[in-house]
C-alpha cells in the first residue's frame, strides 16, 4: 500500500498540530512518533509530518485511535528528585510519566525539571497550552528555592538583576535573595522568566556556589504550596481560564 503523501491533500491540519491539539503529544514528539512508524491515517503509515488531516480521517498512534480534541486540562505535580522529565529514557532511569500514567490520561509537561530538581511541574493534556505557557513572552516567573554550598553576598545576587552572559549564553534578569545560612550552605530564593537548560545551577556555579538541593516553588500564578511529594492536583478549569486570559483561551479552545 502506498504511504499517504502530503500533496494529495491541499487543506486540513498538519498531523503534528492535530496530535498536539488532541492532547496526544507535543508537536516535536509527534515528529518522533512519525519517524518511528507508529502513526497511521486511514490504516496507512505516515512517513512525513507534512501530512494534513481533514475531518473524517481515522488517525491512530501505536494502534490507538486518536479521538476528538479533549477538554483542556492542567495539573500540578510535585515531582520528586530522581525522576527524568521524559516519556522514554535511553538510560532506563525512572520517568515522570511512568510515575503518573496510572493516575492521569496521556499528558505532556510544561517545561522540564532535571533529574535532581524537585518541586512544581505542570502537566497538561493539550500541546497548544504547553507551548504557550513555555514561552518567555508570557512573562511568567519561575521561582525556586536553592540550597547551595558556599557563600555569596546580596551584592553579588543583585548584580544578576539585569541578566548576565555565562560561557557565551545570555541569561535574562534574575531576582535573588539570601534566605538563611545553615552551616556551610545558604538557602536562596531565586526567580527567572526564561528557564533555559540548567539555568539556576549555572547561575549559582557562576557565583561560586554548588547546588545540592533545588526546588521549584512556582510557575507563573501556580504554586507548589503544600502539595505532597509525588502528589497530583488538577487546576479547576475556571481558575485556569482566569489565569491565562481570554485571548489564550480562544487560541486553544478552552
Amino acid at each position: 500500500m502506498t504511504v499517504k503523501s502530503p500533496e494529495t491533500i491541499e487543506t486540513g491540519e498538519r498531523i503534528a498540530k492535530y496530535l498536539a491539539r488532541a492532547g496526544t503529544c507535543s508537536r516535536r514528539e509527534a515528529e518522533r512518533l512519525i519517524e518511528q512508524g507508529i502513526v497511521s491515517v486511514d490504516g496507512v503509515v505516515l512517513e512525513t509530518p507534512a501530512f494534513k488531516v481533514t475531518p473524517g480521517m481515522e488517525v491512530r498512534v501505536d494502534g490507538v485511535r486518536v479521538g476528538e480534541k479533549a477538554p483542556v486540562r492542567l495539573w500540578r505535580y510535585h515531582k520528586p528528585s530522581g525522576l527524568v522529565t521524559t516519556h522514554k529514557d535511553p538510560q532506563g532511569r525512572p520517568t515522570v510519566f511512568a510515575a503518573v500514567e496510572a493516575r492521569l490520561p496521556r499528558v505532556i509537561s510544561i517545561g522540564r525539571l532535571d533529574l535532581n530538581t524537585e518541586g512544581l511541574l505542570l502537566l497538561t493534556n493539550d500541546g497548544g497550552l504547553a507551548r504557550r505557557l513555555e514561552l518567555p513572552s508570557t512573562g511568567w516567573v519561575r521561582r525556586y528555592r536553592v540550597r547551595a554550598y558556599g557563600r555569596t553576598t546580596k551584592a553579588a545576587l543583585d548584580a544578576l538583576k539585569d541578566g548576565i552572559d555565562i560561557d557565551g549564553v545570555r541569561y535574562g534578569p534574575v531576582r535573588a535573595e539570601i534566605d538563611q545560612t545553615q552551616g556551610g550552605n545558604q538557602w536562596i530564593t531565586l526567580s527567572i522568566t526564561e528557564g533555559k537548560n540548567r539555568e539556576v545551577r549555572k547561575l549559582m556555579e557562576h557565583l561560586g556556589l554548588k547546588v545540592n538541593r533545588l526546588i521549584r516553588t512556582a510557575y507563573g500564578p501556580f504554586q507548589l504550596g503544600k502539595l505532597a511529594k509525588d502528589a497530583i492536583e488538577e487546576i479547576p478549569a475556571k481558575q485556569l481560564r482566569e489565569q491565562i486570559g481570554r485571548k489564550m483561551c480562544e487560541e486553544i479552545g478552552l
